[in-house]
Parts: structure tokens; sequence; C-alpha cells
């Protein structure tokens, strides 16, 4: 491994000890790491760590594939991708209104487990593979992760004070970032790496091709770990830490049956989206 790689890794490692210390001790905090000692606040952030990584690493190398690999250009690749967000806009119609009946924990572990499944095809792509194909995988990927992704909004801030939301925020939208870079980060170096392994010496462009496809198969295939994994930390989520959420609106869609809007995309509820 390159010294200035392992040089980077040890130093980032040691400041990000020192923000931890320094952070714990000065009075007014950037990021009020204390919220860390709420369960529900705590273990979401766990969730969306694991989640959110993997969701984007696949992103990440799924335009690299169409472009790079395929030859298609950046509107091609946008118009195959973009069926995902659709799949999100349908489904989070229905887990609106599903969270006060069956709770996070469930639609989480579901919705990641439902992500997996429909990630793994990707690990079988070719390089004739039907746009039309990977665009249906896209939707159905949309759809599970709205079942992941919309609980955890609406149960992150249930415990967190109306003086603490703004810092809760801060902590979840930087959680966020982080997690997006260690899955590129991940998903990026399995990637390089196999194609570099598997075309070593290589001069046919046919040859080079395949290699380079054998390499985003298996980081898609890691990529489909990297969910799994995912579903399981689902299991973290206690339905009763988000009693507040799950009843709070409960008792009002009796007299007003309109689905969640803070989870179906109108402006959000305040004790159910505190976040961004």
């Amino acid at each position: 491994m390159s010294p200035q790689i392992v040089l980077t890794g040890v130093v980032g490692v040691a400041m990000f000890v020192l923000l931890i210390v320094v952070e714990t001790r000065v009075p007014d905090p950037m990021l009020a790491l204390r919220l860390f000692k709420e369960r529900m606040f705590r273990n979401a952030n766990i969730v969306l760590t694991l989640t959110y990584g993997s969701f984007i690493g696949v992103i990440f190398l799924m335009p690299l594939y169409l472009q790079n690999l395929r030859g298609y250009t950046p509107l091609q690749s946008g118009l195959t991708t973009f069926p995902q967000a659709l799949g999100v806009i349908v489904s989070s119609q229905i887990v609106g209104r599903l969270y006060h009946v069956v709770g996070p924990r469930r639609l989480i572990v579901f919705g990641m487990l439902a992500m997996a499944v429909l990630t793994l095809p990707l690990a079988f792509v070719s390089l004739d593979t039907s746009l039309w194909t990977i665009r249906a995988i896209m939707f159905s990927r949309g759809i599970a992760m709205a079942f992941a992704f919309v609980p955890m909004q609406a149960a992150t801030y249930a415990n967190i004070t109306a003086v603490d939301t703004g810092r809760a925020s801060a902590i979840y939208s930087t959680q966020r970032q982080v997690a997006a870079a260690l899955g590129v980060a991940t998903l990026g170096t399995v990637l390089v790496s196999r194609i570099d392994a598997a075309n070593a010496g290589v001069t046919d462009p046919a040859a080079l091709a395949h290699g380079a496809l054998s390499g985003y198969r298996v980081a898609f295939l890691v990529g489909t770990a990297l969910v799994g994994l995912a579903s399981l930390s689902g299991l973290l989520i206690r339905d009763e830490d988000a009693a507040s959420t799950i009843k709070s609106r409960a008792a009002s869609d009796v007299a007003d049956p309109r689905p969640l809007r803070g989870l179906a995309g109108d402006a959000p509820e305040p004790e159910l989206a505190r976040g961004d």
C-alpha cells in the first residue's frame, strides 16, 4: 500500500479523535456529540451511515458503467438512472401511511433487504444489457429505498428537544455526507483495484473491456453486500423509542385521513421531520 495513503489515513484518524476530544469539552461545540447519548438518535445515525453509504456507492458506479464502459452520453446515463427518483416518489406515498401502523424498525429492515435483492442483478450486467432493464432495476431500488429512508427521517428526531433540533440536524447532515464519501471510496477502490488486476499486461481492446466489466460486476456485488449489512443494522431501531412519532399523528388521522405530509413529500410535520 502506498505510504502516502497510509499516512493520510493515520492523520485522518488522529484528527477525528481530536475532533471528538475538542467537541466534547468546549461550552458551545460545533457538533453537539452529547446527543449520541440518546438511543434513538444514536442508532438511527448508525443505520444512516451504512444505508446511505451503500446507496450512494452504487449510484456512483452506475454512471461510470454507462458512460466509461458502455459509451453512453451523460444525458442517456441520467435518463437511465433517474427512474430511481420516480420509485421514491411513488413509494413514499405508501410508506407515509404504513409508518403509524408498522413502525420504523420493520419498514427499514424490509426496505434494505429488498434493496439488496434488487441491487444483486447489477452484479450480472454485461456490455449489451438493455437500458430498460437497468431502468427497471433503478425504479425498483427507488421503491425499496423509500421504505428505509422515510421512516428513518421520521424516527431520528423522535426524542430530540426543540432547542437541540438544529444541532441534531447538523450532525445528521454531516454523518450523511461522511457516509456518502465512505461508500464512494469503498466501491471506487474495489472497482479500480479489480480492473487493474484483470487488465494487467492486457493490450487487446476487447479483453480490456471485459476486464473492466469484471471490475464493475465485483464492485456491484460488494455494493449489494453493503446494502445487506445495512439491512441488519436496521435491527438496532426500536419502535418504542420512536413512539412519539408513531402516536402523535395516528390520533389526528381519524379526523384528518390525509397521508403523513412530513413523509410523503409535502412540508414536514415538526414532530416528524425536524432534520433536513
